[in-house]
């Protein structure tokens, strides 16, 4: 019988382990890293949530057989046709110790602190670009566990932030990955159907940025299943690496795939939580005005004045007409202090970025 196009490969029928690329901040002892990830393993071929997925995938995208067979979507779709593995124990290679995290919760999720001092930074980190530094480490197969459980240990890895600078806190979808998530169809086959493809000079202006020592934290309604090719679009794309924080999905949360956007709820949260770790930090929030970057920034930077620097806000079509998104940013503006929100259309505007931040 002809396999499926989407029938589960030798080569991810193991299941897979991601851990999250994070940050280390200082602590007067040294400093302090979040360690977190998820363990997931294929739905099996004939399930009924595997068949339901694809179907639903094929309709929503309208998918030929040649798309259904091309290797970006077998290889993007594969992704979210897994399901979480609670109560598998997280072992980690940190330098030359090892560290138990314990086990996975009934979501297939882990997270732990880990302290370590400057000795130890200075003995197991690595070069970090231009400038700074990060952590590399790995999993640990658990000793415990029968030979074929069928998790792979992965590879992760911490960058090493000090409590003075600034930081970017940066969209991916449509600010420097072209999405177009304001179509949503058209947001579906960008993710699952084509390669990423830059926003025409945005890695030329991070990288200047990040040259002149400003670090980078990704937050994005994308979801957690993207993070290893989002990582490798950062790489290929000439983008810096940093901190990536997503959205949990689970198929279960809505029609698969069809609810791509988070809330912003969610969003603000996660960029508090950054901000809270670095107290001494200054802080540029980029984004684009396709979703709610510019309310969710706005009032963020009115909570927290002494920290933002400035909001830059890339203007991109929308379903509405660029009269209303204008007066949208125009509120918004009148609402922050003078020069603190920029739109911008090409990224050459932003050259005065140090400068926002110094």
């Amino acid at each position: 019988m002809a396999s499926s196009p989407l029938q589960a490969s030798p080569t991810t029928i193991r299941g897979m382990i991601v851990f999250f690329p994070t940050y280390a901040s200082r602590t007067p002892h040294g400093w302090t890293a979040r360690l977190a990830g998820m363990v997931a393993r294929p739905l099996p071929e004939r399930s009924r949530r595997r068949v339901l997925a694809v179907a639903v995938l094929r309709r929503l995208l309208d998918l030929g057989e040649a798309e259904m067979a091309s290797e970006i979507f077998r290889r993007r779709a594969e992704m979210f046709l897994f399901r979480r593995v609670a109560g598998h124990r997280i072992r980690i290679m940190l330098g030359d110790r090892i560290v138990d995290v314990g086990y996975t919760d009934k979501a297939g999720h882990f997270e732990t602190r880990v302290d370590f001092d400057d000795e130890f930074s200075a003995a197991w980190t690595v070069a970090d670009g231009a400038v700074g530094r990060r952590l590399e480490y790995a999993g640990v197969a658990d000793p415990d566990s029968d030979e074929g459980d069928g998790v792979p240990t992965g590879t992760g890895c911490v960058h090493l932030i000090e409590d003075s600078g600034t930081s970017v806190i940066s969209d991916i979808d449509d600010t420097v990955k072209f999405s177009n998530v304001a179509d949503k169809r058209e947001l579906l086959r960008n993710t699952l159907l084509r390669e990423f493809i830059p926003v025409e000079g945005m890695p030329e202006t991070y990288r200047r940025w990040r040259e002149a020592g400003v670090d980078f934290h990704y937050v994005s309604s994308s979801p957690w299943q993207l993070s290893d090719p989002l990582c490798r679009f950062l790489g290929q794309a000439g983008l810096p690496a940093g901190s990536m924080h997503l959205k949990l999905f689970r198929l279960k949360d809505s029609t698969p795939l069809g609810r791509l956007p988070s809330r912003k709820r969610g969003k603000r949260r996660t960029i508090d939580r950054i901000i809270d770790d670095f107290p001494g930090r200054r802080f540029v929030l980029v984004g684009d005005s396709g979703e709610r970057d510019p309310e969710i920034y706005a009032s963020i930077a009115q909570r927290r004045p002494e920290q933002i620097s400035g909001i830059l806000i890339r203007e991109v079509p929308s379903k509405s007409s660029r009269a209303k998104v204008r007066e949208r940013l125009a509120k918004l503006t009148r609402r922050l202090p003078p020069d603190c929100l920029t739109v911008f259309q090409s990224p050459d505007e932003l050259s005065d970025l140090q400068m926002r931040g110094g």
